[in-house]
């Protein structure tokens, strides 16, 4: 348990190094409202959990580089990449109710929460 838990430990730092940066770069490049920053690190990571779950699909990925590169670099670089995947097996197991329901309760609980959170800050 404990070299699982550093593998996705060090995976995560790196992932939100990686991620910090990205916002960084974006917003001298394109100053601006549009969160390009979240937007390049939310697609980017969807990509790579795609390349990354692919390769481990097919025995080409130990279970410690699945948990250093999807849990952990994935995870901490943002957790949209596991949010894509997820929705993209329910949809090609065929759940189409649950797939529904997931993406508007995401959305929708996601910027009420964020919502809550920042009312709660300014109280």
């Amino acid at each position: 348990m404990i070299s699982n838990l550093l593998w996705v430990g060090v995976g995560g730092a790196v992932g939100s190094m990686g991620r910090y940066l990205i916002g960084v770069y974006a917003q001298r490049w394109w100053p601006g409202l549009f969160p390009w920053g979240t937007l390049i690190a939310n697609v980017l990571g969807a990509l790579l959990i795609g390349l990354f779950f692919g390769l481990f699909s097919r025995q080409l990925l130990s279970d410690s580089q699945k948990l250093l590169l999807m849990t952990g670099f994935c995870g901490g670089f943002t957790t949209f990449s596991t949010f894509a995947h997820e929705n993209l097996t329910l949809y090609q197991k065929g759940e189409y109710g649950t797939l529904t329901i997931y993406l508007a309760v995401s959305i929708l609980a996601g910027i009420g929460a964020v919502a809550l959170g920042l009312s709660l800050s300014r109280n």
